[in-house]
């Protein structure tokens, strides 16, 4: 369930905005999404695993805010990102 150190480079490498950026608000919400990915497949295994099910949606809060303050501050870079990382429909 933990990203790992490779796929985490990839997904900076992917959506920085520049060389020593790891931190903006796109590649942190890139992240999230990666977990909310691994964690949702590890929950299709294991339905009773409510810790992890809580876990998840403090995650996805957590995303659902960066997105609101991405959609705020930039709104030509939410709608970029949200089709890179296919979000929304």
């Amino acid at each position: 369930m933990v990203l790992t150190l490779d796929k985490k480079k990839k997904i900076i490498g992917t959506f920085q905005a520049h060389k020593k950026d790891t931190g903006s608000s796109e590649v942190q919400i890139a992240l999230l999404t990666e977990k909310v990915k691994e964690l949702t497949k590890h929950l299709k295994a294991h339905a009773k695993d409510f810790h992890s099910r809580q876990g998840l949606f403090k995650i996805v809060g957590n995303r659902r805010r960066l997105l609101n303050y991405l959609k705020k501050a930039h709104p030509r870079k939410y709608s970029t990102l949200i089709k890179q990382l296919k979000i929304r429909k």
